[in-house]
């Protein structure tokens, strides 16, 4: 049985924490009328950003610790049909197509089959490579190579057609969703993180195995280690608690 890294849960449960109380800023702007300016400005950008590439980079350094990938690879993209499908057929506004969660899937089955090979790669050129790859590809959901505000080069609009273009990263027009992460870039941030592991574990770097990574805060940790039931769960919980608060006046 392998061991349980407990800083690895807690990081991802403070992540889990932070997404919950985002989601739930988001519910109170676009669903209950709260006219708050700063959710529109860069520190609630730099927020959002904090968490997705948080969960997506600990989704690929964890990736080789765990058992049955391929198990576990569908288990999450089923998760992230479903959210899509309740979506559409309760509340098609604020629908999620190719949502986090249909992407960390997709990014743990395609390792499935690209593991053996990215093993014989140097981890060093890997994560080089990835973040390279990364950033030049940030924004091609905006038509461009580039990243964040920096583009240079437009790509061509023949490739901005059909789902299936838009799962890769180029959405079609009039494509809408609020909450979606393309395979790519985020593929390379997940493949980053998968190398950053085997980096470590070629270093041996046994004081971060042993002494860093054994360590961290139970309650964080369960959540980390529950965090696909917790984030199928959160939105609806939310949703409720609010209009609950806002049902008796206090919104």
């Amino acid at each position: 049985m392998k061991k349980r890294y407990e800083l690895l849960d807690t990081l991802r449960g403070l992540v889990l924490i932070s997404m919950i109380l985002y989601h739930a800023t988001w519910d109170l702007v676009y669903m209950f009328g709260k006219k708050w300016s700063w959710y529109h400005g860069t520190g609630a950008y730099l927020w959002q950003q904090s968490i997705c590439w948080t969960f997506i980079l600990l989704s690929g350094f964890c990736w080789s610790m765990g058992r049955k990938p391929l198990k576990r690879g569908c288990m999450v993209f089923g998760g992230g049909m479903i959210i899509t499908f309740v979506t559409l057929l309760l509340m098609p506004e604020n629908r999620v197509v190719f949502g986090v969660l249909t992407l960390i899937g997709s990014c743990m089955l395609l390792m499935v089959f690209m593991d053996k090979v990215f093993r014989e790669l140097s981890p060093v050129g890997g994560i080089l490579g990835s973040v390279a790859l990364f950033i030049l590809t940030r924004n091609v959901n905006d038509g461009y190579l580039g990243f964040e505000g920096l583009n240079i080069i437009k790509l061509p609009e023949e490739l901005y057609r059909g789902l299936g273009m838009t799962f890769l990263g180029f959405p079609h027009r009039g494509f809408y969703s609020t909450d979606y992460f393309s395979l790519i870039p985020w593929l390379f941030l997940f493949c980053a993180g998968y190398f950053l592991y085997h980096l470590l574990q070629k270093e041996k770097c046994d004081f971060l195995w042993e002494k860093v990574f054994t360590r961290g805060w139970k309650p964080l940790s369960f959540l980390g280690k529950h965090s696909l039931i917790v984030y199928l769960l959160h939105q609806p919980l939310i949703y409720g608690i609010l209009m609950g608060l806002a049902m008796i006046g206090i919104l």
